[in-house]
């Protein structure tokens, strides 16, 4: 099911790129071992020559994954997608049509977006708040995110969703410390 949502992503901007094959081979051999990795390039290389429906592929995910684990699939979805340096619009509205299907709400997508997406508003975007707010509710916003986001909740998924989990993690960090020295 991870394969197809890698090449729907991949597929989403018309362009096969070398750089996002290399990710997704990355991704397996990390996750697994070079053999399942190379025996699931083959796979899905006829993958992306078949068109599959999305909705029902994210219906099966949701049904048996975790919510935690729902985000860090986001999470890798926008690193799949950034894998070229550049993330396109049309691989953020097919990643963002998969939150949906998966269950994950507008909020917590920008919250991930934002991590792959460096502007003055990232920081609040992050912690799903607006820079209106106050400061004990910028300390709220920082503990709550910091539990969603926290790393030891993918632990079961392996080495690689626990490092990608880390740097969700510290993005969370980050951007509660930005907003901290802004408002110092």
């Amino acid at each position: 099911a991870m394969l197809i949502l890698f090449g729907a992503v991949m597929k989403a901007d018309h362009e096969l790129k070398k750089s996002e094959l290399e990710f997704v081979k990355t991704f397996l051999t990390q996750q697994f071992n070079i053999n399942y990795a190379q025996d699931r390039m083959k796979l899905f290389k006829e993958i992306l020559k078949q068109n599959y429906p999305l909705k029902d592929v994210c219906m099966q995910i949701k049904a048996n994954m975790d919510h935690a684990s729902r985000l860090q699939m986001i999470h890798v979805l926008f690193g799949l997608s950034q894998a070229d340096g550049h993330v396109h619009p049309l691989e953020v509205k097919v990643i963002h049509t998969i939150a949906n299907y998966l269950g994950i709400s507008g909020s917590d997508f920008e919250s991930i977006q934002a991590m792959f997406y460096k502007d003055t508003a990232a920081a609040y975007k992050i912690l799903e708040i607006t820079p209106d707010v106050t400061n004990d509710e910028v300390k709220k916003a920082y503990r709550k995110m910091a539990a969603k986001f926290h790393p030891d909740k993918v632990h079961h998924l392996g080495d690689e969703f626990q490092k990608m989990a880390e740097e969700k993690f510290k993005s969370v960090n980050d951007a509660f410390q930005q907003i901290k020295k802004e408002r110092d």
